[in-house]
């Protein structure tokens, strides 16, 4: 990290120092600043660019693994499980009962278990408490 560092700012000090050597005053007077703010503009993405890549790690994340215990505790049963899969790939409630097979009251019951469960009071925390406790990917 420290030798990205040291290299980002010896670019920056070579820029300032090519700034200088092309008498920067004259050439301002010769072309307009607007190419000069593009310039400086383009160079310091390319380098953000560049450091940005350097400084982020490049892991993969490892296979999703279910939590079994947390499914128990909480008493979630494989129908709500289901149900809470298909919630968190956005399905509607509808849409929910036709893929399951069930009537659309049935699926209202299961997510209200689900929140009760969960201990939350909409869709958004139910999925994400879900994504939390490893229930879901």
């Amino acid at each position: 990290m420290k030798k990205t560092i040291a290299i980002y700012a010896l670019v920056i000090a070579v820029a300032a120092f090519l700034l200088e050597w092309l008498q920067y005053k004259y050439l301002t007077r010769v072309f307009s600043t607007e190419i000069y703010i593009a310039l400086i503009a383009a160079s310091f993405t390319g380098l953000g660019v560049w450091a940005g890549h350097r400084l982020t790690r490049k892991t993969t994340p490892g296979a999703f693994e279910q939590n079994l215990a947390a499914l128990k505790s909480l008493g979630i049963s494989d129908r709500e499980y289901d149900v809470l899969e298909l919630l968190a790939s956005g399905q509607s409630n509808k849409e929910i009962a036709r893929s399951l097979g069930i009537s659309p009251n049935t699926v209202k019951t299961h997510i209200a278990r689900l929140y009760e469960k969960l201990e939350v009071q909409r869709r958004t925390q139910a999925i994400q408490k879900a994504k939390d406790l490893e229930l879901i990917a």
